[in-house]
């Protein structure tokens, strides 16, 4: 853990305070209350400049804050994608840490910070996949496009039983922007993502405008509408996080925009389905988390660990599940 002198302690906690006035946290309180305010943000800053990491076969779990972290450990112009979930400012708790800023601004500008560092790390042929809410998506958009080329506006629609609006249309999507550091150049494996075209696979429907009449073609490259299930309780991969994505989205991000052997980055890993795909696929992976219960679940998806400060990384059982079996639990002994 590092340590923040007094004269450090007294530059940052007097940039905090402007800020949040800035802001709208309120004003600037008096001398004795600038001293807590002090005190309590030389603990947060040792806290958050700390970290741990974890390594195996060329995956790399990090555990602290991902905008502390960040550039120690991740090398500049280093990775081939970086896939950023982060918290949506819409109030869902994290482990008891609860996911609202003070204010749309200071959410931005939290953000706009990570994000940069996060750009810093790109390879020239890079590409960022950002995923964030509604609400914040014209925001994030015209930030982007002035950094990088955005090729796609991606919506990914699933039905949702819970939504159950009553005054006004609920939300059924989550938006992703897909970007690339350099049009011309950039990594989009078009084969390895096809899906069904039904004109061509069931209408059977004939092409006349080429030179020798044809059946349409079977398979075509997805469109930005993607139609893929939310991971459900019953769902063999669900994790106990409030916005786990799933693993068929995460198969085609990572399939379409590296190669075996590629870096990806994901720097608010949460249940580190990012880490498990990438790993499944070949890829080498770096995720960094900053609450403990989503370190274990990383831990224990990556293989990089079978305990975490004494206790054995298993998958909690389900409410029906009666428990595990020795043939179960042997191999989670074991070191892999």
């Amino acid at each position: 853990m590092l340590d923040v002198d007094a004269r450090t302690s007294e530059r940052f906690a007097s940039k905090f305070l402007k800020q949040s006035a800035k802001f709208g946290y309120g004003e600037i309180p008096n001398r004795s209350q600038r001293e807590v305010t002090k005190a309590a943000f030389s603990r947060i800053m040792s806290t958050q400049t700390d970290s741990t990491i974890f390594e195996n076969s060329g995956h790399k779990l990090v555990w602290g804050d991902a905008l502390q972290v960040l550039d120690g450990a991740v090398a500049d112009a280093s990775v081939d994608l970086v896939f950023a979930d982060p918290p949506y400012n819409i109030g869902k708790s994290f482990n008891g840490r609860r996911d609202k800023w003070p204010s749309d601004e200071a959410y931005l500008e939290w953000s706009y910070q990570w994000i940069e560092v996060c750009l810093r790390k790109l390879k020239p042929n890079g590409s960022f996949y950002f995923m964030c809410s509604t609400q914040c998506l014209p925001f994030f958009d015209l930030y982007l496009r002035k950094k990088l080329t955005v090729l796609s506006r991606i919506v990914w629609f699933y039905d949702s039983s819970g939504v159950q609006a009553k005054r006004y249309f609920g939300s059924l999507y989550e938006p992703i922007l897909f970007c690339v550091c350099d049009p011309e150049d950039y990594t989009f494996n078009a084969d390895d993502i096809k899906v069904e075209a039904r004109t061509g696979a069931q209408r059977k429907l004939i092409d006349y405008r080429k030179p020798v009449p044809s059946v349409y073609s079977s398979t075509k490259v997805p469109g930005n509408v993607w139609e893929i299930p939310r991971v459900r309780y019953r769902m063999p991969e669900y994790e106990e996080h409030p916005t786990q994505k799933p693993v068929a989205l995460l198969e085609r991000i990572i399939k379409a925009s590296s190669n075996p052997g590629d870096l990806v980055l994901d720097p608010f890993a949460g249940t580190f389905t990012t880490g498990y795909v990438a790993k499944e696929l070949g890829r080498r992976f770096v995720g960094i988390e900053i609450e403990d219960e989503y370190v274990k679940v990383g831990l224990r998806r990556l293989n990089i660990a079978t305990h975490f400060k004494g206790e054995l990384l298993v998958k909690p059982l389900k409410s029906y599940d009666s428990g595990y079996s020795e043939k179960e639990t042997t191999p989670m002994l074991l070191d892999k």
